[in-house]
């Protein structure tokens, strides 16, 4: 079967990708936006790609096409679709029919860290020797694909809120039917779809409603929105994660033993399991190995085997990812676009690195920002940084109000640039000798990252 993907480089869907191809299918795929680490995996694996769409695209005519969320009708490719009378669906939909029937899906799903966590629990199962099924929206840099089929029964997949297509306005993970659930948090986020708090945790209790009574879900001890959710009904065993003193139920807990959270011991049900360090940092990143470990456990593999894999684990790309280091710079690649991201983000970072200087670059690119659902905590979140680097946009004149009204205490902390250059040459002046620079973006953001390196190199 030939099968044709509309918006291929997304994380998602770039995913299928590699799936269908795994499957036996011929692959092809259009994509306005074109960039690294999709399109170079995509392109290694052998699969066609088209920049830009258009009715040529479609000829000869697929035998399916998977349209992704990002499309909408009057995409030329899309309307060549419903003209033509060509078979579609939605990547979700296709997924849940051609690979998740029948098999035990371990699913991650919440607002923050689903690529990081189902990267975790993928990393356990695999150093168990359960050669497990996965889709991440994102390159774990511990595999060498976003996807695979695998031999067992089991599959992990990252599991997203955001919908399904123009034509299926329902969460993604509404397809998945999970057996073991992460749900990781959840705030709101999405503003471009979802109207208020209360529709994404009615689209989390439909997932929630598909979790069998003999399976399991995941959460964290302290999340209102999830307290709501849960409330409206569930007939799954719940397991709670916390840290510290946050909770006195039982359940998973971790002992911090560094505060950048690289050494903690994993408490269960009050008892010591056994110590964990690594090279993640922040609470984020202990809470999101707390997870997996509890799935793991779900599907068999003890706690103390996942802890030993996650000793080794390696992280993620464009999660807090060394790109490289000159002239004393390192310049890290990090996928954050929420306050609650961006916060937990650089506090790990500040921990890890004490008093040493952290310069942050900062896209606000996705919907929810571009419409300023979240400005009112949107300076306050790189607060860890010493000087933070705003990219600013037309479509965010409230974010040039918002810098240029910083209070006197803050004057100068804060900047702005309009373009790639104004803010290459802003990083450049704010670095100003050794320190972390963090660049945050959740989508190419220009290629400033490796600009900016060579940059730094020539004046090394």
């Amino acid at each position: 079967m030939h099968i044709h993907i509309l918006g291929i480089c997304g994380t998602f869907m770039g995913s299928l990708a590699v799936l269908a191809r795994e499957l036996g299918h011929e692959v092809t795929g259009s994509d306005q936006n074109v960039y690294p680490p999709m399109s170079t995996q995509l392109e290694q694996l052998g699969i066609r790609l088209v920049e830009g769409y258009s009715p040529a695209n479609l000829k000869p005519a697929p035998d399916l096409v998977l349209i992704g969320n990002a499309m909408s009708r009057g995409n030329p490719e899309v309307e060549a679709v419903l003209n033509r009378n060509i078979d579609y669906q939605s990547g979700p939909q296709w997924l849940a029919e051609a690979v998740l029937k029948n098999r035990w899906v371990l699913a991650v799903a919440g607002t923050h860290g689903k690529t990081t966590t189902t990267s975790m629990l993928l990393w356990i199962l695999d150093q168990a020797g359960i050669d497990t099924g996965y889709l991440v929206g994102g390159v774990p840099l511990d595999f060498p694909v976003s996807a695979r089929l695998g031999t067992t029964d089991f599959f992990v997949i990252e599991a997203d809120e955001y919908d399904s297509a123009f034509f299926d306005k329902r969460s993604k993970f509404v397809h998945y039917r999970p057996r073991t659930l992460i749900l990781n948090n959840l705030e709101y986020d999405h503003a471009d779809i979802f109207e208020s708090i209360e529709d994404i945790r009615k689209q989390f209790h439909i997932l929630v409603r598909t979790v069998p009574s003999s399976g399991a879900i995941i959460r964290p001890a302290l999340d209102a929105n999830l307290d709501a959710t849960l409330a409206k009904g569930c007939w799954s065993s719940l397991h709670t994660t916390s840290i510290g003193g946050e909770s006195d139920t039982s359940g998973w807990r971790a002992e911090l033993l560094a505060e950048d959270g690289s050494h903690f011991m994993v408490m269960h049900n009050n008892q010591p399991v056994a110590a964990l360090k690594w090279n993640q940092t922040g609470r984020h990143s202990v809470r999101n190995a707390l997870a997996a470990i509890a799935a793991a456990r779900h599907v068999g593999v003890t706690p103390d085997h996942a802890i030993s894999a996650l000793n080794r684990f390696g992280g993620v790309k464009r999660r807090m990812e060394l790109l490289g280091e000159a002239a004393g710079v390192k310049v890290y690649d990090d996928f954050a676009h929420h306050p609650t991201a961006i916060a937990t983000t650089l506090d790990g970072l500040r921990h890890k690195v004490g008093a040493e200087k952290i310069v942050a670059l900062i896209e606000p690119r996705s919907n929810t920002m571009k419409q300023g659902i979240h400005q009112a905590t949107l300076l306050d979140s790189a607060r860890a940084a010493d000087r933070v680097i705003w990219s600013g946009d037309t479509a965010m004149p409230w974010l040039d109000d918002m810098v240029a009204g910083q209070p006197d205490g803050s004057a100068g902390r804060h900047q702005i640039g309009h373009s790639t250059e104004e803010l290459m040459d802003m990083a450049m002046q704010a670095a100003g000798g050794p320190c972390h620079l963090v660049i945050m973006s959740n989508g190419g953001f220009g290629g400033i990252h490796q600009r900016l390196l060579a940059r730094l190199q020539n004046h090394a």
